[in-house]
């Protein structure tokens, strides 16, 4: 027969050495960050890399080239690209592992914040890359019409969810108050 107070000893041990790593793992999200932070630079590179395209572009035709206006969309996607990965890593940051010196509006309060931030940037890169679309392979009107309804009803989607998930939140820190 074991003695109580060893067994719980032991108990009080497991309990303390659990909380112990449950507490240090939120830093694993660092690798989350981290990788989130060099997919934000990789991207800025690509967004310089079409804005030199389009500047190119601009120069070489005198500002007479049609596709001046499809590497300036090819721009915009790439840095909107980039502000998503860099949001997402600041916010996770944030979120799970400590304060910031960062403007408040740049980083998500809580995760239906941060979800409702992410879903509002899908809706602008799924709009420029429609407009990408079109103007790089002039597809055929029923095409482009299939296109824009797909969009359409995936923007809708993510627009009713972040209007939810905004409510919600709102209620929640309402209800808080």
């Amino acid at each position: 027969m074991t003695c109580p107070r060893v067994v719980s000893f032991e108990r009080r041990v497991f309990i303390d050495t659990m909380k112990n790593l449950i507490e240090k793992s939120k830093y694993l999200n660092l690798i989350a960050v981290l990788a989130l932070l060099v997919s934000f630079v990789v991207a800025l590179g690509w967004g310089v890399m079409q804005a030199f395209k389009a500047w190119k572009e601009v120069v070489t035709s005198v500002g007479q080239s049609s596709e001046i206006s499809l590497y300036l969309i090819k721009t915009i996607d790439a840095f909107l690209i980039s502000i998503v990965l860099y949001l997402l890593a600041v916010s996770i940051y944030k979120l799970f592992i400590g304060d910031l010196n960062i403007p408040p509006q740049m980083v998500a309060k809580n995760l239906a914040e941060l979800k409702s931030k992410l879903s509002s940037l899908i809706v602008l890169v799924l709009v420029v890359s429609f407009v990408e679309e079109i103007f790089e392979n002039n597809p055929p009107i029923n095409e482009v019409i299939g296109y824009a309804v797909s969009i359409s009803l995936i923007c809708g989607v993510l627009v009713a969810f972040s209007y939810v998930n905004g409510k919600h939140s709102h209620d929640e820190d309402d209800a808080a108050h």
